[in-house]
């Protein structure tokens, strides 16, 4: 039998996944509680006993998909394999919530905030994962991680995943391709794709 405290926070995640689902499906602006509730399977009242007010529930519901997301976008530096299976499991996920979002970000201030907020996000994860191909100047680094961030960006997948139609595993291949070619490119001469 679960108990009272594990039940409270199985209802608060089915309300957050609800939000999270509401929110890809229509503007943001046009999420409403009762939507909420319904979708989650509780009254508005327990959104509002567990939230306090709709800013409250989408104010948690940002910071559950962001703790999500970085578990999603989890890989060693360095290793392109799985830079790229992480970012295409991703996408795939979450590449038509982004879209979303990116298209409500110049009227919807909450958009907005989380569009920034993904930016930064996308910048420190390159940062990072890339890390060991950067070269050591710096406007040559700065270069390569605009490239970078270029190749990996939502719109690159949306490009050749929807608009292209180009299969799941095609999209990958494109997209290290593009990362290859980067990164072989930069002066740092005994970065690992160098000895291929």
């Amino acid at each position: 039998m679960r108990t009272r405290a594990e039940q409270t926070e199985q209802t608060r995640l089915r309300i957050l996944d609800a939000t999270v689902t509401l929110a890809a499906e229509k503007p943001i602006v046009a999420v409403a509680l009762p939507d909420i509730a319904k979708r989650a399977g509780v009254s508005v009242q327990t959104v509002l006993r567990q939230f306090g007010s709709r800013d409250g529930v989408f104010d948690a519901a940002e910071v559950h998909v962001r703790a999500e997301v970085i578990a999603e976008l989890v890989a060693p530096p360095g290793d392109l394999d799985a830079i790229i299976e992480a970012l295409m499991a991703h996408y795939e996920l979450r590449g038509d919530d982004v879209l979303m979002f990116l298209g409500q970000e110049r009227w919807e201030p909450r958009a907005a905030a989380i569009t920034d907020e993904g930016r930064r996000m996308h910048l420190a994860w390159v940062q990072r994962v890339f890390a060991p191909f950067l070269p050591d100047d710096t406007d040559e680094r700065e270069a390569v991680i605009d490239f970078l961030m270029v190749a990996t960006d939502v719109y690159t997948w949306k490009i050749l995943r929807r608009d292209r139609g180009l299969s799941f595993e095609e999209t990958a291949r494109r997209v290290r391709r593009m990362i290859e070619h980067t990164v072989q490119r930069t002066e740092n001469v005994d970065h690992p794709l160098r000895h291929r």
